[in-house]
């Protein structure tokens, strides 16, 4: 299962429900890790591929407060898609990212 080490400020914000997505830049790295490919990066084949699934995949993801072996995490369902984040949860303007919206949240 992935683990995203986050910031304690967007890992209470989730836990509390306030925020409903988290982004990751889109990158090789990201892709290959989110969406389980190896394909080439090529972000319009990327995006054909998304929307040729329903527009997202969905994934269970574990979001850890930091990097710490002992850090509190939640493990959480998502969908991912392609989008524009909220500058409100971290987001930078006009920019596209994979969009990790969360579905749900269980406290491990």
């Amino acid at each position: 299962m992935l683990t995203l080490p986050i910031k304690k400020k967007w890992f209470d914000m989730i836990l509390s429900g306030e925020k409903k997505e988290e982004y990751r830049e889109i990158k090789p790295y990201w892709t290959k890790r989110l969406l389980k490919t190896d394909i080439e990066f090529d972000l319009e084949k990327l995006k054909n591929q998304l929307r040729k699934e329903n527009s997202c995949l969905y994934r269970t993801i574990i979001l850890r407060n930091g990097y710490s072996k002992n850090s509190r995490a939640i493990e959480c369902r998502v969908s991912i898609s392609i989008g524009y984040g909220n500058l409100e949860w971290g987001a930078i303007p006009n920019k596209e990212y994979y969009v990790l919206k969360i579905l749900s949240v269980e406290e491990v």
